[in-house]
């Protein structure tokens, strides 16, 4: 365990008095990779500089920090009696659609408070069609769409072409590359026939947005949950795709421009579609939502991410702080000041040793 100075009791009601241990849990680019994962599969996964970074500022704050790893280690831990205080929990987990949900089922299960959403959030936002039934039902604008289990579903489509087509539950750009804008019925039948076979999942299949495309970060939770700003990104002409890719996204310094989004009653509009698909999904901490202007240019929901990214380099939501003029350090005491209030607030409870 790294050591550092450790703080006093937590403000939980409980009598009990101890200092605060952060345990890490995470999944390692590398250690994926060293097991046979490609690079896109192990696209999601974190780098050491952040996890570094993540454990640095929180020592800087008073926080001892253990590293606990992946979930599978998590797990492991957790049987063997161990526990923390709190976990900073960024792993997204390996297999299904609710992998992301894992670690904080885990979690839970053992009484154990950790940053950011609970399962039912994490599970929900990873499936990009459950979310946006859930912001269509709540009068959020997001673009039409089908969801494709088999070609035959190809068949009841009624859409208006241009299309765009990706898989259902995966981030980071995955799936998506200079065919994924579909201009006719064979070429949505060819892409959709190359996705069910690469990822086996289900294909989502939304009317294409055209326009500008914006990503805001938001901080805290329900009521006191607030925007920070909002980034604004171009592709450049020479890129291999003209949407966020897979590609793109991996040699963004080459291939995309990113600046603060001009303020303004434009974005007045996509910061209040942001926070209200962040309240209305639950999310807690922290988020990052993704919209675009359609051919109207009306902003519209894409999709949330409730695990963003914390590269402090690399990543949308610390750019996204840094040129609202908010240090790293600052975001990630925001994030876990979060996380520890939602704790206080929440009935005493102690996780039981394993027996």
């Amino acid at each position: 365990m790294n050591k550092a100075s450790r703080t006093g009791a937590s403000g939980t009601g409980c009598t009990r008095v101890h200092s605060k241990i952060i345990g890490l849990v995470y999944d390692l680019r590398d250690d994926y990779l060293a097991q046979g994962f490609t690079e896109e599969q192990a696209a999601e996964f974190d780098s050491p500089r952040t996890i570094n970074a993540i454990e640095r500022t929180l020592q800087s704050f008073g926080y001892a920090t253990e590293r606990i790893g992946n979930g599978l280690a998590l797990a492991s831990q957790l049987a063997a009696g161990k526990r923390w205080d709190m976990v900073f929990n960024i792993a997204e987990g390996v297999y299904g659609r609710s992998r992301e949900a894992q670690v904080p089922c885990l979690l839970e299960m053992y009484g154990i408070p950790y940053t950011f959403s609970d399962p039912l959030v994490c599970a929900l936002t990873l499936d990009k069609a459950m979310t946006k039934r859930v912001i269509a039902s709540a009068g959020l604008y997001t673009p039409r769409f089908a969801v494709v289990t088999s070609l035959g579903d190809l068949e009841g489509i009624d859409l208006e072409f241009p299309l765009f087509a990706k898989p259902l539950a995966e981030g980071t750009g995955k799936g998506v590359d200079k065919d994924s804008r579909i201009d006719s019925p064979a070429a949505l039948r060819k892409v959709c026939a190359r996705l069910l076979e690469q990822f086996s999942e289900s294909v989502l299949v939304e009317e294409y947005l055209p326009g500008r495309e914006f990503t805001t970060a938001v901080l805290g939770t329900g009521r006191d949950a607030r925007v920070v700003g909002t980034m604004e990104f171009s592709i450049r002409p020479n890129a291999p795709a003209q949407d966020y890719s897979y590609e793109v996204k991996e040699a963004c310094d080459d291939w995309v421009d990113y600046f603060p989004m001009p303020k303004g009653d434009l974005r007045d509009q996509v910061e209040a579609l942001a926070l209200g698909a962040y309240r209305v999904l639950e999310c807690r901490d922290t988020g990052r939502i993704d919209i675009r202007l359609d051919a109207k240019g009306r902003p519209a929901f894409i999709e949330i991410n409730p695990l963003p990214g914390l590269n402090p380099g690399h990543s949308d939501l610390p750019m996204i702080a840094t040129q609202e003029g908010m240090s790293y350090e600052d975001l990630i005491r925001s994030i876990i000041e979060s996380a520890f209030a939602r704790q206080e607030s929440a009935p005493c409870r102690t996780g039981k040793q394993a027996s």
